[in-house]
């Protein structure tokens, strides 16, 4: 191990903690004001609702496809300039997508924001579990992803009601800058750190092997479908309740990402006290049951609100404590590069539930057929984290830490 100059569980593990999550605000805010965008973006680029959808499709692969392999890449590089790299891609691909006079290079330019998103996230993940140590994992994980929980608060309100008054260009023009402000903060205030330098390339991608890991990717998938068919067509899916109101959207958003840093705070700490096995089991299972909630309160506002806000509630129950599973299988200096894997597959689900999504609404127009895909897929999710539990060893190695932070 390097010499750093921030040990493992020191004293200003939340401070640094807080720096990474000005990140994760950045790529949340970039990857949410999209939401809330499309229906100006196939307005003005004169394309369909499903097209307009795609910009989220490329972020969402070309991270999903990248994270994994940039996190390898870089497993040596300091911490510090991995995060600053990420950040400033991130910005330099909105800027591009903002001037951009056509939809490929607007496509071309939402793939590379999403390399350095990806570049970004795990990194974060896994510097703040790190510095937080084994025992306050979850909640250093949680403050973390916090950051882009925040950015459904703050950053994709804004940037919605940013783009209604000036266009949607002006709304990424918005994140871009945001990025390169971000990329200085954390270049000043995050100290030097380097995980596991011993480690070779061949050790740190032994995960890709490893049967547990690819079970907890299986659920993380299927989970963020669910979470994002509804949340991907939001506008489509409350078109009744907010008329197409611009300002009823954003307070939708700002209602979800509330509720969301609520639970992901709530889960993260749940996942440092018990198994966060049972965090995603109850987690996907709520998930679930407010897919279906959703369908009778889509017409009405105050209902849809509520309904938004459970919601966001179980949604970001989910990340933090698969991410908190993953870490417990990581070789020596393969944090990141498990971190990069839930993530990016957290990703692919967003990518594919677009995909998906833009299929079902093109072939039947029914937001009803949406939810229910949506709810499937949680439900599936929260069975088959319960059935790898109930195997021979299936607790493994999550149990016995769990029962080693009670000792």
């Amino acid at each position: 191990m390097a010499e750093n100059e921030e040990p493992p569980g020191g004293r200003h593990w939340r401070a640094r903690a807080a720096v990474l999550a000005l990140g994760t605000f950045v790529v949340g805010t970039d990857g949410f004001v999209i939401v809330g965008l499309l229906p100006e973006i196939h307005t003005t680029l004169n394309i369909s609702t499903g097209a307009a959808g795609q910009m989220v499709s490329v972020f969402s692969i070309t991270y999903a496809l990248l994270g994994p392999v940039l996190a390898a890449l870089t497993g040596k590089w300091p911490r510090r300039t991995v995060l600053v790299t990420g950040i400033a891609l991130l910005a330099l691909g909105n800027a591009v997508t903002a001037s951009a006079g056509n939809f490929a290079l607007v496509l071309a330019s939402r793939g590379l924001a999403g390399a350095g998103a990806a570049l970004f996230a795990a990194s974060a993940v896994a510097t703040a579990a790190y510095l937080a140590g084994d025992k306050r994992r979850g909640s250093a994980i949680a403050m973390v992803t916090a950051g882009a929980t925040m950015a459904l608060v703050l950053g994709a309100p804004l940037g919605t009601l940013v783009g209604g008054a000036w266009g949607w260009q002006a709304a990424i023009w918005f994140v871009a800058g945001l990025g390169a402000v971000i990329a200085a903060v954390i270049a000043i205030l995050l100290p030097s750190i380097k995980l596991d330098q011993a480690a070779t390339l061949r050790q740190r991608i032994t995960p890709l092997t490893d049967g547990r890991v690819l079970r907890i990717l299986v659920v993380t998938l299927l989970a963020f479908i669910a979470v994002f068919l509804p949340f991907t067509y939001m506008s489509a899916v409350f078109a009744p309740a907010t008329g197409g109101d611009e300002g009823r959207l954003a307070l939708l958003l700002l209602v979800f990402g509330v509720t969301a840093t609520v639970g992901n705070l709530t889960a993260g700490s749940l996942a440092d006290r018990f198994d966060p096995r049972r965090v995603v089991i109850a987690a996907t299972l709520g998930l679930a049951v407010v897919c279906v909630l959703m369908i009778p309160a889509r017409g009405v506002f105050a209902l849809a609100a509520v309904a938004v806000a459970l919601s966001g509630v179980v949604s970001y129950s989910i990340i933090g404590p698969q991410a908190h599973r993953i870490i417990d299988y990581a070789p020596p200096g393969g944090a990141p590069l498990v971190t990069s894997l839930n993530t990016s597959t957290a990703y692919l689900g967003q990518f594919l539930s677009s995909t998906f999504g833009a299929v079902v609404l093109a072939g039947s127009g029914s937001t009803l057929l949406l939810l229910s895909i949506a709810a499937g897929f949680a439900a599936l999710a929260a069975l088959l984290t319960w059935w790898l539990s109930r195997r021979p060893g299936g607790r493994g190695a999550e149990a016995d830490q769990v029962a080693g932070a009670a000792t």
